[in-house]
């Protein structure tokens, strides 16, 4: 379905076909079914990145060790580093800052030809030890649609099957707005869990940071 299409079952599903003008603005619902997009992408991990060099390679300069992510990124699920000129690539584990510190002490001023470990923040990326030779850091991962829906024909970027499921967070967000005419908390809930039921819950940014540290598990024992 187009953003066309998708305002037009928008309309049918929130009975808004005869009122003129009609109650909620096409812009209006364009906005709110880009943040469905958006939603849905992160709820149910729905687009995975592993070509694009826009957003899946990063130009390492020797020395310097800190790199901005792409502003799509959110999750990052594999890394792996070439030296400039090497035929091949070394992975690079993703750790916390605690458990480099463990494992890795006095990395913050170490230097290696070959990281092995990364950090990631919101919005950096961090190469451990520090890379004393130039090369380029491939990343893949989860991110986020990379357009608003803006225009008619726009299609949001997950697959087609998903794409009537959006309409709901829009009726969620319509019917959240405070108007006196349009205010509906009972529905705005209702199409809110339909949406929560198909896409499943947002994860918080713990467990988003929890899940993407590949640490090693380990049974702890307590003596009595």
């Amino acid at each position: 379905m187009n953003l066309d299409q998708l305002i037009g079952q928008f309309r049918i599903d929130a009975d808004d076909l005869v009122a003129d003008p009609p109650l909620w603005k096409d812009e209006w619902i364009a906005v709110w079914l880009t943040e469905a997009h958006a939603e849905a992408a992160i709820r149910g991990r729905l687009l995975f990145e592993a070509s694009d060099p826009a957003i899946c390679e990063i130009a390492v300069t020797a020395g310097t060790a800190t790199y901005p992510l792409h502003k799509s990124l959110y999750e990052l699920e594999h890394l792996r580093f070439k030296a400039t000129g090497a035929t091949t690539s070394d992975r690079v584990h993703l750790k916390t800052r605690e458990e480099l510190d463990r494992i890795r002490p006095g990395w913050r001023d170490r230097t290696d030809s070959r990281p092995c470990f990364a950090i990631q923040d919101d919005t950096r990326i961090t190469l451990v030890d520090r890379p004393s030779v130039a090369g380029t850091l491939y990343v893949e991962g989860y991110r986020l649609p990379l357009r608003a829906l803006a225009n008619d024909n726009d299609k949001p970027e997950i697959n087609e099957a998903h794409h009537r499921h959006l309409v709901h967070w829009a009726l969620h967000r319509a019917f959240s707005k405070p108007d006196a005419d349009t205010f509906d908390p009972g529905r705005a809930a209702a199409a809110e869990a339909v949406f929560t039921g198909y896409f499943g819950q947002r994860p918080d940014a713990d467990l988003r940071r929890s899940t993407r540290i590949d640490e090693v598990q380990t049974n702890k024992v307590f003596w009595p």
